[in-house]
């Protein structure tokens, strides 16, 4: 056993066979999760970051193996200032201001960085660290929707025919004892008429979606939805 914890750690074939393989695993099952939700960044991506981060932490040890004086994390550090820019690629803002691709930005960030562990040889570290991360994933996102439910502030956004239309959603907001915390409005540059994001405070024991199908029903209203 001892033999071949000491073999794993060197710079061999086997050793070095591992861990891609490692990271090619991690970084699949990882992907496999993103794909099966649509995300941009699915398998192919996360099992290339992987495999790319690992091999960078593996040419870093080479290269200080070889006598050359060198700092074997400095290359690493590279690789985790440049996935910052794949992720913000999966980072989107659509027009009714919501913002998409965060989790998977930061999925691709922590792969990339469990890819340097794997390559640097971290074999229980990466085993672990990608147990976790698919765990958040697939149950704690579940968990995180039940709280976003069960909040009494809510994000509303509303397509308006008309400026007059704020009037009438005004008078809802009063007539239920909502408060108001934000507002953003903006002009529809293709139509006339104007979209808001509202910004609401519920009290206690409502129910979110009742109040979003009744902005939408209001005259004047093109639709309404609840950004979370």
């Amino acid at each position: 056993m001892g033999y071949v914890l000491e073999l794993l750690s060197s710079l061999s074939t086997l050793s070095v066979t591992v861990r891609l393989v490692l990271a090619l695993v991690c970084g699949g099952l990882i992907g496999i999760e993103r794909e099966t939700k649509r995300r941009s960044a699915g398998f192919r991506t996360h099992v290339l970051i992987a495999m790319g981060s690992a091999m960078t932490a593996l040419l870093g040890q080479y290269i200080s193996s070889q006598g050359v004086p060198s700092d074997p994390l400095r290359i690493s550090a590279q690789v985790v200032a440049g996935v910052g820019f794949i992720g913000a690629g999966a980072i989107i803002v659509t027009r009714r201001r919501e913002t998409k691709g965060l989790t998977t930005a930061a999925g691709l960030w922590t792969t990339a960085i469990i890819g340097i562990a794997a390559g640097a040889g971290c074999y229980i570290e990466v085993i672990v660290a990608t147990l976790s991360l698919l765990l958040v994933e697939l149950l704690l996102s579940r968990l995180e929707y039940r709280l976003i439910s069960s909040s009494r502030i809510i994000n509303v956004y509303v397509e308006l025919e008309e400026k007059s239309g704020m009037y009438r959603i005004n008078d809802y907001i009063t007539e239920k004892k909502i408060e108001v915390i934000g507002t953003q409005i903006s002009k529809d540059t293709s139509e006339d008429g104007i979209s808001v994001m509202l910004t609401l405070k519920l009290p206690k024991d409502e129910n979110q979606s009742e109040h979003v199908v009744s902005i939408s029903t209001i005259e004047g209203v093109r639709r309404a939805l609840d950004i979370q």
